[in-house]
């Protein structure tokens, strides 16, 4: 098939574009910046210069090219998040869940596109009551810190674009948190770098639940979705949700790092925000199921902490 791959030089985008390539499709690698042209093009897709912002230019593009599949897979989260101010880090990100997103589905539309499948998060965007371990037929948190609201805002306008429209089948892959080469949950990533230096501490409890995926995992439930994936949503996460007091320390040690500092609640609160507290202690865990099922799908790392290890060699 002929592919439109949106956010192709991104984490997942790289890691999709080669297994794509490998099932014989035709990928068009969509980027803002013109310094990874020769990036994409190295990783078998034809590179494709666009700004998802500018609807003309998307419409024109999608109409040239006219692929079976749009993949939407753009963000642009900095590699190294300031916590204090996530509103503001996520800028960016959400115009292209809102804006970005309508662009693409309009111009989706009027091209015949028959797919369109969506990047969105999971894991805090739940409502932080009720059972443990989330599926997707549970509410997103109706009252999300202060922090985060415009972020999980953008998230449902995503989520709403693509399944409600009718023009093409819409699919939202609701992603864990992403570990692997090119994640901030790497070697060199971000993530691990404040473990090494003790930035990164376990806050009050540390019970809030996370469900992560690796990101090799993520590309091929994808890629399951573009030929099984039916209109609706999907959470891709691995079997293993655990609590922050779990994942941190395991970590930790697998980076040969010292144990982290643990710090209470109101500290937190006062130093980074209520959204921090959140995230360590109250979020729930999230279901695989339905994409296990509907998708014939299972995550080649079924728990993070062997995951972790082999991210981490």
């Amino acid at each position: 098939m002929k592919i439109f791959l949106a956010g192709a030089s991104g984490a997942i985008g790289q890691t999709l574009i080669p297994l794509l390539v490998e099932q014989q499709h035709e990928v068009f690698g969509v980027f803002r910046n013109p310094a990874h042209s020769d990036l994409v093009q190295s990783l078998g897709a034809t590179p494709v210069l666009l700004d998802a912002l500018d609807a003309q230019a998307v419409n024109d593009c999608i109409a040239e090219i006219r692929p079976q599949v749009v993949l939407h897979q753009l963000t642009a989260i900095p590699a190294r998040l300031d916590l204090r101010h996530f509103e503001r880090e996520f800028e960016i990100t959400n115009r292209l869940r809102t804006e970005g997103t309508r662009n693409l589905a309009t111009a989706a539309v009027h091209a015949g596109v028959e797919r369109f499948i969506a990047q969105s998060h999971t894991g805090w965007t739940y409502a932080r009551r009720g059972i443990m371990l989330k599926t997707e037929e549970d509410d997103l948190d109706p009252t999300p810190p202060p922090q985060m609201k415009t972020t999980l805002d953008a998230i449902q306008t995503l989520e709403h674009t693509v399944v409600r429209e009718q023009g093409f089948t819409g699919i939202v892959l609701r992603y864990g948190p992403f570990y692997g080469r090119l994640s901030s949950i790497s070697f060199e990533g971000a993530l691990a770098e404040e473990l090494r230096s003790r930035k990164l501490p376990i806050i009050g409890q540390g019970t809030g639940v996370w469900s992560f995926i690796h990101l090799h995992d993520a590309a091929t439930a994808t890629l399951a979705a573009i030929t099984r994936g039916q209109r609706g949503l999907y959470n891709i996460v691995d079997d293993d949700p655990s609590p922050a007091i779990e994942w941190i320390p395991f970590l930790a040690e697998c980076l040969g790092a010292r144990p982290p500092m643990h710090i209470p609640n109101w500290f937190a609160r006062m130093a980074v925000g209520e959204h921090a507290v959140t995230m360590m202690n109250d979020i729930r865990g999230v279901s695989n199921a339905k994409a296990k099922a509907e998708l014939e799908w299972a995550p080649r790392w079924s728990s993070w902490r062997q995951g972790f290890r082999d991210a981490l060699r």
